[in-house]
């Protein structure tokens, strides 16, 4: 009997011992997976953050600097499918370690531009890894978190990016006032070759994560719904952009505050991303529409209140937390609808829901610049992110309600 129940506690030992072993290797992938995530959001927001200061080194108008942050944007729009697709039979642990090799060597390029032209082509560079990052890492997470779980694990992949919003680009916008903005791209690359030697040490080496066959990847791009759903995605979360990219000058010339209240705005508008995309995983599970229709919907009113009172210094602040946190509550809910429509192509969806959201990338920048650009004032920028929201929301309406009545038929 002594021996039975020796034997019995050896063993509840050795599943105790297992069960934490297993959920050490878990949460270190995990933490991979986000540290990567966390140097690609540092790139791209730290780049609005120090705006200022490579427009006056390169001596551009701030409207013509945004074209540097538009060709990243691109970057991503045409590097998402296109090195997705080319990789498509490549092991999802392979293909992560060689997409941070090229953003370490895109941001080594940032660093050391001269003129626009070839700023513009370093950002491109930078860009074209991160939609087929987030989409092999959302792969990666979903298998070590485990079915029924993809907004958590999305969620998580994505939560990398939004702490870089709090910690990453305030605190590269600091070294960059303090030490140049070439040394943003610097620090930002020597951070990514330790998420390389992470993705290396912890990434799970199984075959459950090989690639398929390129037409497989294809099939999910002849669908409506995949398309209707990146189009929601580009043009309704382009309001983030409209704000992001201008915060600094909403700071310095709208509030009048000083320059070194610039890394508190940003990280306040992190923290608000990094709420919002945490409850977004979690309402993107449980239910089909609820994160998106409630973060556009409470995206216009933050944003109608800035636009309209972001001169005070304190409206400014907790605006700025709000549209973080509003619009990134939608962004799982994207992700999980992409991967319930064409769920043969993981990967690839993952990758265009990141393309779809630096389209949006693009034309919340592009579209606040033109505003700006036209004389109606730095704040206009808001209300062309607002009608975007607001067609977003109606486009995203009108789809599910099509995509219901021929499901009824």
């Amino acid at each position: 009997m002594h021996e039975k129940a020796y034997e019995a506690q050896c063993n509840a030992v050795k599943v105790h011992c297992t069960r934490e072993s297993e959920s050490r290797r878990r949460g270190l992938t995990l933490f991979a997976l986000a540290l990567g995530s966390f140097c690609i959001g540092t790139s791209e927001f730290a780049s609005m953050g120090i705006i200022q200061l490579f427009a006056a080194s390169l001596d551009l108008s701030i409207s013509e600097a945004t074209n540097a942050i538009t060709a990243y944007a691109f970057g991503v729009v045409i590097g998402a499918p296109l090195v997705t697709l080319m990789a498509s039979r490549l092991n999802r642990r392979t293909l992560l370690l060689c997409l941070m090799g090229l953003f370490i060597v895109g941001n080594l390029l940032s660093a050391a531009a001269f003129n626009l032209g070839m700023f513009a082509v370093a950002r491109f560079i930078s860009g074209m890894p991160q939609g087929a990052y987030f989409g092999a890492g959302a792969v990666v997470a979903s298998y070590v978190v485990g079915e029924g779980s993809s907004g958590k694990a999305f969620a998580m992949v994505m939560l990398g990016l939004t702490i870089a919003t709090i910690v990453g680009s305030p605190l590269a916008t600091f070294l960059g006032q303090q030490l140049g903005w070439r040394e943003t791209y610097v620090i930002v690359a020597v951070l990514a070759a330790l998420a390389f030697g992470a993705l290396w040490a912890w990434l799970p080496r199984s075959e459950a994560l090989n690639g398929g066959p390129l037409a497989q990847e294809l099939g999910a791009l002849r669908k409506p719904r995949v398309w209707a759903t990146m189009i929601v995605a580009a043009i309704g979360v382009a309001s983030i952009f409209s704000v992001y990219t201008f915060i600094g000058p909403f700071v310095t010339d709208v509030a009048r505050l000083k320059p070194s209240t610039i890394p508190l705005a940003l990280a306040l508008f992190g923290v608000g991303m990094t709420v919002g995309n945490l409850i977004g995983g979690r309402l993107a599970d449980v239910h089909d529409a609820l994160g998106l229709m409630l973060g556009f919907g409470c995206a216009l009113v933050v944003l109608a209140v800035l636009a309209i009172f972001g001169a005070h210094e304190s409206v400014l602040m907790l605006t700025l937390f709000g549209v973080g946190a509003t619009m990134m509550a939608a962004i799982p809910t994207i992700q999980v609808r992409l991967t319930r429509y064409a769920p043969e192509a993981p990967t690839l969806m993952g990758a265009m829901n990141l393309a779809s959201l630096n389209v949006g990338n693009a034309i919340g920048a592009a579209a606040g610049g033109v505003a700006v650009a036209a004389g109606w004032g730095l704040l206009s920028a808001v209300w062309a992110g607002f009608a975007l929201t607001l067609a977003g929301l109606v486009i995203f309406i009108v789809t599910s309600q099509g995509a219901q009545q021929s499901v009824a038929a």
